[in-house]
């Protein structure tokens, strides 16, 4: 059986999805529905490599989410439908549970649902409770791109293991920064903090304003999904969360925090000093602690031998302690970009095929 795909948001991840569905000449999914903030267009059958034409064409209708979900409805597809949402709308996160009591499927890399206010969380679990016949709701994408975290992390939890901690470097920008700003190889040239996140800006890890990823906020909604799957109520209000923008460029536009954050470099020096005189490195970490209930976003010190502190470029790692690991199970890799998030985006939506054809 194939399942049918609707797609909200066609950005560059949805794009990459997609493209991925067309190169595989998937025999399982098939992309019947595309939709921008403008105009949808919804097809009796599969969209091909033309799909952006298509969806500029006369054919195509004024989108609002009451009108994609009437027409797919109106659609009376036999096949199960997946709406695949790549926007970080709150909007669109907000309409999961009217797609999912319409007997949709839900997959999205979109974080706000499941880390934003705790009742739409709640009704989103109560819809998709697990019984048999209900619909289906995967969100690997939201944490850690397309790597197996929330997989693991459900399978843990679902498999009766207690977990006491979660650890993780969960932003590839400031996995990116730190990695190179905070090294203890001798060999390797002292570098400002300011010119990192120069660099970084230009390599297009970081958000036009970098202060976006310097805040926390970004990791902090990673942690709350984390500790919601691990059975914790966490909340924006109950985490933690060290902001690393000096307070007096926190009001400035993003040039002028550009221009200015050089003034700032002796402050990041002298903390990276102190950590490296004690054989320590830098890091920005986010953390569940469901035995001490304190999660927190905050720059840490590790030592050589932690494996945070030999992380390289701009990967992601989590790292799982249990009561049946403890000594931690840790996951490593690329966290960030369009082709894994894809990825994980695409291995989502084969389990909803699967679990449906059983």
């Amino acid at each position: 059986m194939v399942v049918n795909v609707a797609i909200v948001g066609v950005g560059l991840v949805g794009s990459e999805f997609i493209a991925q569905v067309i190169a595989t000449q998937s025999k399982k999914i098939a992309v019947v529905a595309v939709a921008n903030s403008r105009q949808f267009l919804t097809s009796p059958t599969p969209l091909t490599a033309s799909w952006k034409a298509d969806l500029a064409s006369s054919a195509s209708k004024a989108f609002t989410l009451d009108a994609f979900t009437a027409s797919l409805a109106a659609s009376k597809a036999t096949n199960p439908t997946v709406v695949l949402d790549c926007t970080s709308n709150e909007t669109v996160a907000a309409y999961y549970p009217t797609w999912l009591e319409s007997g949709f499927h839900v997959v999205t890399p979109n974080k706000k649902a499941f880390s934003g206010d705790l009742s739409l969380y709640k009704k989103i679990k109560e819809i998709a409770n697990g019984a048999p016949g209900s619909p289906l709701v995967y969100h690997e994408s939201t944490v850690g791109a397309g790597l197996p975290v929330i997989n693991t992390l459900n399978d843990l939890v679902n498999t009766g293991d207690k977990i006491t901690k979660i650890e993780g470097i969960f932003s590839g920008t400031l996995s990116y920064i730190f990695n190179n700003f905070s090294t203890l190889d001798a060999s390797a040239e002292p570098v400002k903090f300011s010119k990192v996140v120069s660099v970084a800006k230009d390599l297009g890890y970081t958000e036009p304003d970098p202060r976006d990823d310097l805040n926390g906020m970004d990791v902090a909604r990673k942690v709350i999904i984390l500790g919601r799957v691990a059975g914790l109520d966490l909340t924006q209000e109950t985490v933690n969360v060290e902001n690393i923008v000096p307070e007096l460029l926190r009001s400035l536009s993003p040039e002028e925090f550009m221009k200015k954050l050089p003034e700032f470099d002796n402050h990041f020096e002298k903390l990276n000093k102190e950590a490296i005189q004690n054989g320590q490195v830098l890091r920005y970490v986010g953390l569940v602690d469901p035995v001490h209930g304190k999660s927190s976003v905050t720059l840490a010190r590790y030592p050589a031998s932690h494996p945070f502190a030999s992380l390289k470029g701009s990967d992601n790692i989590i790292a799982f302690t249990t009561e049946r690991f403890p000594s931690p199970l840790i996951i490593q890799g690329s966290g960030a970009g369009a082709a894994v998030t894809a990825f994980g985006i695409y291995s989502d939506i084969l389990k909803i095929a699967e679990r449906t054809q059983q």
